[in-house]
C-alpha cells in the first residue's frame, strides 16, 4: 500500500521570518568558527603538547565519568522506572536537578561535600588519605555530576518502553531479580544504554563550569579541551579556535550517530 502524498502547505510570513532568523541565529556561529579556523596551520597546531595533552585528558576522564555514570545510573534508571516507592518523583525530580542548574553552582557544591572540609571530604582526607578537589579525580566526579542525567533519563525511557512480558516470562521460568536484570532486561534496553552512554560522554566532555571549580585548571592534571579553550582565548585565539573545532567535530558525529534515534528521519 503506497503513502498518501503529503499535502503541501504555503508557509505564513509571520512564521517563516522568525523561523529563518532562528536557523542564522545557530549556524552562524558555527560558520563563523569555521571561516575563521587556521587551515593551513591545523595540523601543526594540533600536534602541539598542550593541545594533545588536554584532548588525552578529556579522552580519558570522559570516558572514566561515563562508566562511573553506567554503573551507578542504570540501576538508578531501573529504580525509577520498575519499582513503585514514596517519593519516586521527588527522587526523579533530584535526578534531573544538575540538568538545569549552573555547573559552577554544581562545583561550589561538589567542594562542599568533598573538599578537605566537606561533609564527606574531611572523613575521606583523615581515614583514607584521598583528596579529590583539584585532581584528576575531581574532573571525573565532576564530569559525572553533570552528565549522569542524560543516562539515567534515557534509560528510564528505554525501561519504560520495553515489554515487561519478557521479564515476567523469564520469572514464571524460575529466573531470579537478578538473573532477569543481567539476561533479559539489560539485552531488551542495551539500545538506550548505549545511546545514553553516549550522551553522557559527550557531556562529560564538554563540561566546563564545574570542573574549573572544583577541579581547577592545571595542564596536564586537570585542564580538560573547554577548560584548555578558554585559557587559549587569552593568549592565543587561533589555538582557541582549533580546539573548539575537536570538540564542534565530536559533537557533530554524535549527532549525526545518533540522529535516527533523537532527531528522525523525514
Amino acid at each position: 500500500m503506497t503513502r498518501p502524498a503529503r499535502r503541501r502547505q504555503r508557509v505564513p510570513l509571520a512564521l517563516l521570518l522568525p523561523a529563518g532568523l532562528g536557523l542564522l541565529f545557530l549556524v552562524l556561529p558555527l560558520a563563523g568558527l569555521l571561516v575563521r579556523a587556521p587551515w593551513t596551520t591545523l595540523p601543526r597546531r594540533l600536534a602541539q603538547p598542550g593541545v594533545l595533552t588536554a584532548l588525552r585528558l578529556s579522552l580519558e576522564t570522559a570516558t572514566a565519568a561515563t562508566l562511573l555514570c553506567v554503573v551507578l545510573g542504570v540501576p538508578l534508571a531501573w529504580l525509577l522506572a520498575r519499582v513503585e516507592f514514596p517519593g519516586r518523583r521527588l527522587v526523579r525530580a533530584l535526578v534531573t536537578v544538575p540538568l538545569v542548574l549552573p555547573p559552577v553552582v554544581g562545583g561550589v557544591a561538589l567542594l562542599l561535600v568533598f573538599g578537605r572540609r566537606g561533609l564527606l571530604g574531611s572523613w575521606l582526607d583523615a581515614t583514607f588519605g584521598v583528596t579529590l578537589p583539584f585532581t584528576t579525580a575531581g574532573v571525573v566526579l565532576a564530569e559525572a555530576f553533570v552528565a549522569m542525567p542524560f543516562l539515567v533519563i534515557a534509560v528510564e525511557g528505554a525501561l519504560r518502553g520495553a515489554d515487561p512480558r519478557y521479564e515476567e516470562a523469564a520469572a514464571t521460568l524460575g529466573a531470579g531479580r537478578w538473573t532477569t536484570f543481567t539476561r533479559v532486561t539489560l539485552p531488551l534496553v542495551a539500545p538506550g544504554v548505549a545511546a545514553g552512554a553516549v550522551l553522557c560522554w559527550a557531556r562529560a566532555l564538554g563540561e566546563f563550569g564545574a570542573t574549573i571549580t572544583f577541579a581547577g585548571n592545571y595542564p596536564g592534571r586537570t585542564q580538560t579541551m573547554p577548560l584548555a579553550v578558554y585559557l587559549a582565548l587569552e593568549t592565543d585565539v587561533q589555538a582557541a579556535i582549533v580546539l573548539s573545532l575537536i570538540l564542534l567535530t565530536v559533537s557533530v558525529a554524535i549527532l549525526a550517530g545518533l540522529r535516527d534515534r533523537w532527531v528522525g528521519t523525514a
